[in-house]
């Protein structure tokens, strides 16, 4: 069974390390792509985030949300540049941006201080009441966000990203059979709706579709230590994004800065029961030549894990949910 492009997510990793560039990894950034529509979000905005648009594929003028997990500098310092660019550059149709209570000082402050003009909408909501009830952070008409509270220094957020679920395949061999004339009939019968034909006859839409195709789910945890929340709220996702800051020898250290290690990251994903787990946010220490590389990272991961990579700076993933299996 070929499985179809139409709905796939791609996930650009923007910035990978932690703490401070280095010459290979910026700072926290990841891209989502979405399809079937011209617009990007933004999970966290590190310095120098504007750069790395400009070294991608990306369009940074279809930026139209943004989701910030903490208010730590290496995951916000470039917001200001990018909005401000935004602005500029005349492109923007409006952004909304999510995140801790703080984050619309901050961004009134730098932009306030920089006498910077914001000549599009810029929304800010604040995800705290929605982390701590369940409630949703964003529901439009092919996707939902949740997020819930991570374990790190400052107030810090996991998000979650599911594409809702589409009818199942349309049957139109058995509509044929059933003499229902094509027409506008078939997209309320493609929609699960029941009709009334001008025979008098009731035909359910439901009857002549397959099961419901599932779309995809991406979980992007950064930074915490190990949490039983971002395990529940990563719960059969297709892509656990999370961060290795540590590799697991300097598990103390990674704990008293509540930050993760490669194993941490690896037991969120085998308890959540992801399909697929990156790494990022790694130390700047884990490069070649060291000790530690994050080469092994990945084995140290894989090893609880199997189905564990890491992220570098511009690779690119497409996300598709598992097709049902057909029917007959």
């Amino acid at each position: 069974m070929r499985r179809s492009k139409q709905r796939a997510v791609q996930v650009t990793f923007l910035g990978t390390s932690s703490g401070v560039p280095t010459r290979a990894r910026n700072v926290s950034a990841v891209a989502l792509r979405l399809p079937q529509r011209a617009e990007l979000w933004l999970f966290d905005c590190g310095e120098g985030t504007q750069h790395q648009f400009l070294r991608s594929d990306l369009r940074v003028s279809q930026l139209r949300r943004i989701f910030v997990t903490h208010m730590h500098g290496d995951h916000v310092f470039g917001l200001p540049g990018l909005l401000a660019s935004l602005g500029l550059a005349g492109v923007s149709k409006g952004v909304d941006l999510y995140g801790p209570d703080p984050l619309r000082e901050f961004l009134d402050g730098a932009l306030r201080t920089s006498s910077t003009r914001i000549g599009y909408p810029l929304r800010t909501h604040r995800v705290r009441e929605a982390a701590h009830s369940g409630a949703l952070v964003l529901d439009d008409d092919d996707l939902t966000v949740r997020c819930t509270p991570l374990n790190h220094r400052v107030p810090a957020y996991a998000y979650r990203v599911d594409q809702k679920p589409r009818p199942g395949r349309f049957d139109v061999t058995m509509a044929r059979q059933l003499q229902i004339p094509p027409g506008p009939i078939y997209a309320e019968l493609k929609a699960g709706r029941t009709v009334c034909l001008d025979d008098g006859r009731v035909i359910r839409g439901e009857a002549l579709c397959g099961p419901p195709r599932p779309g995809c789910s991406i979980v992007y945890c950064t930074d915490t230590v190990f949490s039983e929340a971002a395990v529940e709220l990563a719960r059969g996702a297709d892509l656990l994004i999370h961060e290795s800051t540590f590799c697991h020898a300097e598990a103390e250290l990674a704990i008293a800065r509540q930050h993760s290690t490669s194993t941490m990251a690896a037991q969120t994903a085998l308890e959540a029961g992801v399909k697929r787990l990156v790494l990022t946010h790694l130390s700047p220490r884990y490069i070649s030549g060291n000790a530690m590389t994050p080469d092994d990272l990945v084995a140290e991961a894989r090893a609880i894990f199997p189905e564990t990579q890491v992220a570098k700076d511009f690779l690119s993933i497409d996300v598709i949910a598992a097709e049902p299996p057909e029917q007959g």
